[in-house]
């Protein structure tokens, strides 16, 4: 992948969203709940006001609006800002 966020952004990759099945009906993408964890897969290099505290490989925790969906090589990710994660877990 030749992708680097930049300043204080983030690249994530959500975790899978979680198959249920309701007495034998299986429950369509478009109605299921988005994950809302990830795992961190690139960093930028912070801001003079803002040092990147998250690192490649953590798993962190993210707000259910926060940011960008973009599509890589066939896979889901997300980019958003540093402070739009809420835990690293």
């Amino acid at each position: 992948m030749n992708i680097k966020p930049l300043a204080d952004r983030v690249l994530i990759k959500p975790a899978a969203a979680e198959e249920k099945t309701v007495g034998g009906i299986i429950i369509p993408d478009s109605a299921k709940e988005k994950p809302l964890k990830g795992e961190v897969v690139a960093v930028g290099n912070g801001t003079k006001d803002e040092e990147m505290v998250v690192k490649p490989g953590d798993t962190v925790l993210y707000g259910k609006y926060a940011g960008t969906e973009i599509e890589l090589d066939g896979e889901q990710y997300l980019i958003m800002r540093q402070s739009d994660v809420l835990a690293i877990i």
